[in-house]
């Protein structure tokens, strides 16, 4: 399928074709519930598709659906039940235009039917956008095969707290490292040549990740220039580089304006600045928090006009405030060419993807996802995700040498693998809801029950239930625990730690010495559930005070450690903890960052060497809490990299820097990098625009591995403050024992460009110097280039 399905003259003449009534139905969502119908054969088969509703709910047309991951019990029930629904929308709509169907994919197609893959932070921790690409493509095949076009993901937003709870849907705290990952995303689900049929959606636009206080939906206390340099960059160059087709609004508030309501954000600098054409959709409910949250606006009308007039095209997933736009325009409150803006938009979106009878090309016949590809992918990901914290000799083990004993509230669980937005949570949030609504989720009133007050209420009776949920689905998957015995049989494992607290059963330090008395050594792996409901401490709406291992597992690895076994501790979390007592009390110390069904032999086959790991961290672990945020890019004369040290820093910490740094990670080997100035060439030079280093990277320990190459630059003068390093380029590569290669990391310098101090985005005259290793915390080479100033054409302030 083309770019371009269709010119501006055919939209145009189309919208000038329809009432206001069927503009407006263009604009909005139908959420999948409303045209469900109990079961018909009374015995709680659950509910069915009654499209015929649609003639009642929407008589002038359906703009999107809504919640599509409710429909369908696999693919071809899915499958089944959108074409029975998009046939009544094209009854009742204008000209026969189809919904668009959005769903959700960022760890693989949200639906009981698609292939589930890590997580985004554990994606970022595998340094490797190319499987990144691959796994996008088949989520995109996922989705055309039933009939679904857009893809609300992937989530751009830059994170430095890792109290925020939605961490590990994100790439981390780097911009470049997440645009590289979010370009390769967008890729995979649009196609090299926009010719897959589906687009994706970069949200949330803009700074959502970084809200005060790390809370969900908070105020962002950002400044402009931190927003556009830095914040902004994933979705510049997806826009630029993939041709991103869709963005979605954030919840916060930048400024006194909310991201919905606001025309700076959503017109002057992401379509006049960042040149972005595509649509703008709401996210859920975000136009309905500008009365209930925001409280700009005081009717539901007023809120659709504040939103509109801003840029934002669509409302989702219902339309309880954009459906009194045509009151608002025939009381004279909103020009109706304000609303045609939008419509356009939307029917230049259905045309590109074969929505509209005779307009944009008749769509190819999809494709089914490959999902021996899948399952290749998955394993990939999940083995270069796996990230060495430390390593003291003890990893990795050998089965039959070592007596193992295997611990922890992690180690014989399987949901804890999956965040949010996966198959896992998508189980467990009717199970969730079934429980509040039938009265056995304490302190929730069913009868005064509203959506978001399921995300933080403990509900420990549904453990069992959330965890067969999650091995029926992913019935081939197996446990950390029972990946392990398969490996080495003669493995013991004693139920030992919980993710809650129980003050009236405390941890027993004899029954923990007594259960590993037979052991050599001690695996114990603990962590955090992510997830939408049902005791989690981290996923949406779940900001945490103090990011620990919760409930009492720091209290079993002190325990663990006093009795002198060898400790090897596994983390398996989707975001940074705080993990200084863990570090201090382990011999070795493994991150597992979500890893979904392949999780657990990927853990089994670190542990025992059958995987060297080559992971490196896409975010700063911080020693203490009190050192939030933390973040590798900090400014000159901020930060942990402050050149008068503690003076500066921290009078109670006697390490100021993080515990692991960002673009940290060990193997079984060990690796060196160094310049490589043959010829008589430097190591680092510029070149028509674009800064090079090459580097001899060399194996040199006694096992063949991977690691990640890494580019830094720092400008060293400018007329504002800069950030001390700045992630200009890397490289994965494999090496045999005692290989070496050389590696040529190249970057043009438009990726030090800036906002200066007139407000022109550019970069000024001076040097600039180039460091290259293998982490933030591990740079051995350095060089120094000499840079023009260049001028982007593009205003970065206004």
């Amino acid at each position: 399928m083309p770019a371009t399905t269709s010119t501006p003259d055919d939209i145009q003449r189309l919208v000038s074709r329809l009432t206001l009534e069927q503009k407006v139905a263009q604009l909005g969502g139908l959420i999948a519930p409303e045209v469900f119908a109990p079961s018909q054969d009374g015995a709680g088969g659950g509910p069915v598709v009654d499209a015929g509703r649609l003639r009642e709910l929407r008589p002038h047309g359906v703009g999107h659906l809504s919640l599509a991951w409710f429909l369908g019990e696999d693919a071809d029930g899915l499958r089944g039940q959108l074409a029975a629904i998009q046939e009544v929308v094209r009854e009742v709509s204008p000209f026969g235009i189809g919904a668009l169907v959005h769903n959700e994919g960022i760890n693989g197609f949200l639906h009981a039917s698609g292939s589930q893959f890590p997580t985004s932070w554990a994606q970022a921790a595998a340094w490797d956008p190319e499987l990144t690409r691959r796994a996008a493509a088949v989520t995109s095949a996922h989705m055309r095969d039933t009939g679904v076009q857009l893809l609300f993901s992937p989530v751009m937003d830059i994170n430095r707290d890792p109290r925020w709870g939605r961490v590990h849907e994100t790439y981390g705290e780097d911009p470049e490292l997440a645009a590289r990952m979010s370009v390769a995303f967008v890729r995979g689900i649009q196609g090299a040549e926009q010719e897959s049929g589906v687009l994706a959606t970069g949200k949330h636009f803009l700074g959502y990740g970084a809200s005060e206080g790390a809370l969900n939906q908070a105020v962002t206390q950002l400044g402009r220039r931190a927003l556009v340099d830095e914040y902004a960059e994933p979705f510049r160059r997806a826009i630029a580089e993939a041709g991103l087709a869709l963005m979605m609004n954030a919840y916060n508030e930048i400024d006194g304006i909310p991201a919905t309501a606001s025309r700076w954000l959503l017109t002057e600098f992401l379509r006049d600045t960042l040149a972005f054409d595509g649509l703008v959709v709401s996210d859920y409910d975000s136009i309905n928090l500008l009365r209930t949250a925001h409280r700009t606006a005081r009717t539901e009308g007023e809120a659709a006009v504040q939103a509109l007039s801003a840029g934002l095209d669509v409302e989702l997933p219902g339309n309880p405030n954009y459906s009194h736009l045509v009151d608002e325009v025939t009381a004279g409150r909103l020009d109706e060419r304000v609303v045609d803006v939008a419509v356009a938009r939307v029917l230049a979106v259905k045309a590109r993807t074969g929505l509209i009878p005779g307009v944009g090309p008749r769509p190819a016949p999809a494709a089914p996802p490959d999902r021996a590809e899948a399952a290749e992918v998955r394993c990939e990901i999940a083995a270069r995700a796996m990230v060495l914290l430390q390593n003291d000799g003890t990893l990795p083990l050998s089965p039959g040498e070592h007596r193992i004993a295997v611990v922890g509230p992690a180690a014989d669980e399987l949901r804890i693998h999956f965040g949010a937005y996966t198959s896992v949570s998508s189980a467990e949030m009717p199970l969730g809801m079934q429980a509040v609504m039938e009265g056995r989720v304490p302190g929730i009133d069913p009868a005064t029950f509203v959506f978001t007050d399921i995300f933080q209420p403990r509900m420990p009776v549904m453990d069992p239930t959330f965890e067969s949920a999650a091995r029926k689905l992913h019935p081939e998957a197996s446990t950390v625990l029972d990946a392990l015995r398969e490996l080495d049989a003669k493995i013991e494992f004693a139920q030992l730690g919980r993710f809650e607290h129980d003050a009236e059963d405390p941890l027993d330090a004899s029954v923990v010495e007594a259960a590993v008395a037979d052991a050599d050594v001690v695996v114990a792996v603990v962590g955090e559930r992510t997830g939408w409901v049902g005791n989690n401490t981290a996923g949406e709406g779940q900001s945490t005070a103090s990011p620990t291992l919760p409930g009492d597992q720091e209290d079993l690895l002190e325990l663990l450690a006093a009795t002198g076994k060898l400790l090897v501790t596994v983390v398996v979390s989707g975001r940074p903890l705080l993990l200084e007592k863990a570090a201090r009390l382990s011999n070795s110390l493994l991150l597992a960052p979500l890893l979904g069904e392949e999780a657990g032999p990927t853990i089994a086959r670190t542990l025992f060497g059958l995987i060297n790991p080559s992971g490196k961290l896409p975010s700063t672990f911080p020693r203490h809490l009190g050192q939030l945020p933390l973040y590798h890019g900090h400014h000159h004369g901020s930060g942990y990299g402050h050149p008068t040290g503690t003076r500066h820093g921290y009078g109670d910490l006697d390490q100021q820097g993080p515990l692991y740094a960002f673009g940290h990670g060990l193997s079984y080997t060990t690796f060196e990098v160094t310049p490589d100035e043959r010829e008589g060439r430097p190591a680092v030079e510029l070149t028509d625009g674009v800064m090079r280093a090459r580097l001899t990277v060399s194996n040199t320990g006694a096992v063949d591995g991977e690691t990640v190459v890494q580019l830094y630059a720092r400008d060293e003068f400018a007329s504002v403050v800069r950030p001390v390093r700045q992630l200009i380029a890397f490289a994965r590569v494999g090496l045999a024992a005692g290989e070496s290669r050389t590696v040529v990391l190249e970057a043009p310098v438009e990726r030090l460009h800036y906002t200066m101090a007139d407000g022109r985005r550019g970069i000024e005259p001076g040097e600039v110097t180039v460091l290259a290793g293998l982490g933030s915390d591990a740079l051995t080479c350095a060089g120094t280039v000499t840079v023009d100033g260049v001028l982007a054409t593009a205003q970065g302030l206004r």
